[in-house]
């Protein structure tokens, strides 16, 4: 079994899914501070230039341990970066376990909400996850008041969302089970 030690370059009709790179950290850090951008993540609770460092340090750090992580999306006509998006293994601690289990997740800066940019790239990135034959399925967390997250993840496949509680606050556990070539082209 080949391990993918680095984000494979992922295109869309509008996007370009890459590894993070140095000139991505402003943009990151100004996306992770706006509330509009957190406000269903983390408590509605805005990251700190060195928690964003961090967050972007963890993406580089999740391929190798992994074989995924998270890609930096850009606006292929401008190159303008749009957001995060991937999967990762936060090691959680949550009933039921979801340890070893591919988690999506996806945050994308203020101007880029309501373009359809999360549904190309998640769409992208499940495309590429259903070739690695070694994950079954994959999994996101959503707050049950993030309407358009949920949208989204619907549109990828995730589905049977289970009610649950994490860091004390409501959440949607969703599952994806792993499509083959058949699948795939059914929901084309």
């Amino acid at each position: 079994m080949e391990v993918t030690l680095s984000p494979p370059r992922l295109e869309t009709e509008r996007l370009i899914l890459t590894g993070h790179t140095l000139d991505d950290f402003e943009p990151l850090a100004g996306m992770w501070s706006d509330p509009l951008v957190v406000r269903h993540i983390f408590g509605n609770v805005v990251s700190t230039s060195r928690e964003s460092w961090m967050r972007m340090l963890s993406y580089h750090g999740l391929w190798p341990l992994l074989g995924h992580g998270y890609w930096a999306i850009r606006e292929k006509s401008s190159g303008r970066y749009v957001g995060d998006l991937g999967f990762a293994d936060f090691h959680r601690v949550m009933e039921p376990p979801i340890r070893g289990i591919p988690e999506a997740g996806w945050a994308l800066a203020a101007w880029a909400h309501g373009k359809g940019f999360a549904t190309e790239a998640l769409a992208a990135a499940v495309a590429w996850l259903d070739k690695q034959p070694r994950f079954d399925r994959s999994v996101c967390l959503i707050s049950p008041d993030n309407a358009a997250s949920i949208r989204v993840a619907e549109k990828a496949g995730y589905g049977d969302p289970k009610p649950m509680r994490l860091n004390d606050k409501q959440t949607l556990l969703f599952s994806r089970a792993r499509q083959g070539p058949k699948e795939q082209g059914d929901q084309l």
